[in-house]
């Protein structure tokens, strides 16, 4: 490495730190954090001034651009599903099915379901609170913090497991646009990858976590509309709307080249596919009250309240991104990763492990991965839709307190600061590393 190159590494890691001490010590917001961090990294590895004002607003444009009506439609969904009662009536039916003794199978199954086309954040607000109801009719006496969390922790592990590998979630889905990767391969590869993962990290893991672990009350805030919950086949086919739409456009690349075939392309597009979803969701979940003032103030208070502070982290993290490639790090990533012979697929979760410990966001890891990244794959020939996967496996690698996903978590659960490392911490990292292993396996295989 040259003196420049040392220069750019010295740079990055200064820049990513000052996030991190800024979020972490200061209280600053993410958002005023990341941005402090893209001017020093541009400063430091000797961008001008106006060089790194210019790519801070590229890498927000870009990524708003692409990304934040994914967000703002997944949460307006996630919104309408949780006022609604759709999301619960849909995850009592899946317990109901497994019944007592494969609960916990039936809380994964339905994480895994209500997770496809939802952010983490919004999965969690739908689920735990019938989870924790279904836990508290299950189980009794000293079983009974055990058996919540044998309930809980594997609906936090679909729900973590989708968040991170499977599109149209906007980090997998930014990371897909990045790297032009096969949309339609990389949610198949997902969810082949997230159906062993969630088993393990969730029903068997849960197992060991949950014991000896004490639970306080869990603080849940929740609106109640007083709607009847709407039929769970419409729940279903609101849930899944978004990402059949996308398979139904992927599949055009598997058909015969006719013009008859042509008009299955518009259902590629996940804003579109959102869009619709939402659309349909209004009429087939809340029936004839709709129109109601009062539904509809809810439904985008809700959504748009947290959609806000949610695009200014990964508008901030896109702008970190792109100053790090303005600066060379994608470059000198490429050039080690081919003189050192390293896995692709290894060294992108390597560095999405690296920025989600520092800034604790799963979402800007991917986005500032995949933006560094790409030289790697043109120099290697790795396939993109194993390098998204490995980057989205790398980015919720060890949550901790700095992630506003553990606090979150936390008060849903109930446990402790220590008892949420024990349980939340561990089970994110084995979700992340379980991940790869099979990211490993199935890029050798496919």
């Amino acid at each position: 490495m040259s003196p420049e190159d040392f220069r750019l590494v010295l740079a990055a890691i200064t820049g990513i730190a000052a996030s991190v001490l800024l979020i972490v010590k200061a209280r600053v917001h993410p958002f005023i954090a990341l941005l402090c961090g893209a001017f020093t990294v541009g400063l430091l590895a000797g961008l001008s001034t106006t060089d790194t004002a210019a790519a801070v607003q590229k890498g927000v444009g870009d990524i708003l651009g692409g990304t934040g009506l994914v967000v703002a439609l997944g949460m307006s969904l996630g919104a309408m599903l949780h006022l609604s009662n759709g999301a619960a009536a849909l995850a009592r039916g899946a317990l109901h099915l497994t019944g007592p003794k494969g609960a916990p199978w039936g809380s994964l199954l339905a994480a895994m379901v209500i997770g496809l086309p939802l952010f983490f954040e919004t999965g969690l607000v739908l689920l735990l609170p019938v989870v924790t109801a279904a836990a508290a009719s299950l189980y009794h006496g000293k079983e009974r913090d055990e058996g919540k969390l044998r309930l809980m922790l594997p609906a936090l592990a679909g729900l973590s497991v989708m968040h991170a590998l499977v599109p149209p979630h906007p980090g997998p889905l930014l990371a897909v646009n990045t790297l032009h990767a096969n949309l339609g391969l990389t949610i198949g590869y997902g969810i082949l990858v997230a159906i062993p993962t969630s088993i393990i990290a969730g029903p068997l893991l849960a197992r060991y976590l949950a014991r000896g672990i004490v639970l306080a009350e869990p603080m849940i805030a929740s609106v109640d509309l007083q709607v009847p919950p709407p039929r769970k086949l419409f729940a279903l086919v609101v849930l899944l709307m978004p990402v059949l739409l996308i398979a139904v456009g992927e599949s055009k690349t598997l058909l015969p080249a006719s013009a008859f075939f042509n008009w299955l392309s518009f259902a590629a597009n996940p804003v579109l596919a959102l869009l619709i979803a939402n659309l349909l969701a209004l009429p087939l979940l809340f029936g004839h009250r709709l129109l109601e003032p009062k539904i509809q103030a809810a439904i985008w208070a809700e959504a748009m309240v947290p959609v806000g502070a949610i695009l200014l982290s990964i508008g901030a993290g896109g702008a970190l991104k792109q100053v790090l490639v303005s600066a060379g790090l994608s470059d000198l990533l490429a050039r080690l990763a081919t003189a050192q012979a390293l896995s692709p697929l290894l060294l992108a979760w390597l560095i999405a492990v690296g920025i989600r410990l520092a800034t604790g966001s799963a979402t800007v890891a991917t986005i500032t991965t995949a933006g560094v990244i790409p030289g790697v794959v043109a120099a290697t020939g790795a396939a993109p839709e194993w390098v998204v996967l490995a980057i989205g496996a790398g980015s919720i690698f060890f949550s901790h307190v700095n992630d506003p996903g553990f606090w979150l978590v936390r008060s849903y659960l109930g446990t402790s600061t220590a008892d949420t490392f024990r349980t939340w911490s561990v089970l994110d990292t084995v979700i992340s590393v379980v991940a790869l292993i099979f990211i490993l396996i199935g890029s050798h295989l496919l």
